[in-house]
């Protein structure tokens, strides 16, 4: 995998503020009320929340690594799969009912969820892999020490025209910062269940 530089992707909506750490990172600081999200359950469609964004051709993957450090109802960060408004993926950590929940949402036009709760990665780094390879998006995460977790497998026509890259949102308030500590990009999973 290799690092991408924060100045080479392109804001799909641009933050309130970034801020660049002095050891590389990036704090990004959302909207108040910002989201992503369309119909399901809840009515309303929101599609107002910073995402820093590159190429994800077929057969690559991308990672992003954040700090858990939020705890604010719905607050959340992680990468975000870009088609158009009306189709993408967003999979990371949210807090949920008072706790972190490592899950992804999956819009093809309405918007589904899916979430488990990690407790224990409060605090620490949290790094979300996304690859796509045939006709699949595969979601995995971590902490750092620790091994991958299936989180999601997603349909993704390989002819689509994705980008990919780290987001962040707090739709129930404002004044969140999320710092990210890496993005890369590089060769696909090779299988679906590896054997390591």
């Amino acid at each position: 995998m290799r690092s991408i530089e924060w100045s080479s992707g392109s804001w799909l909506l641009p933050p309130v503020r970034t801020v660049q750490e002095p050891d590389g990172g990036l704090g990004v600081e959302p909207g108040a009320g910002s989201d992503l999200w369309r119909h399901t359950s809840y009515g309303f469609v929101h599609d107002d929340a910073p995402a820093l964004l590159a190429p994800l051709p077929e057969n690559t993957a991308v990672e992003v690594d954040f700090r858990l450090d939020y705890t604010e109802q719905f607050d959340q960060a992680g990468v975000l799969v870009w088609v158009d408004d009306r189709n993408w993926v967003k999979a990371g950590v949210e807090v949920s009912d008072g706790e972190p929940q490592v899950g992804a949402v999956v819009t093809r036009e309405h918007s589904d969820w899916s979430v488990a709760p990690v407790p224990r990665w409060a605090g620490r780094e949290v790094t979300v892999r996304v690859s796509r390879a045939g006709d699949a998006l595969t979601v995995r995460a971590r902490v750092a020490g620790e091994p991958w977790r299936l989180v999601r497998l997603a349909p993704l026509t390989p002819d689509a025209t994705a980008s990919a890259g780290p987001y962040c949102c707090s739709p129930s308030r404002g004044g969140l910062t999320v710092r990210f500590t890496d993005w890369r990009q590089g060769p696909a999973d090779e299988a679906l269940h590896p054997s390591q």
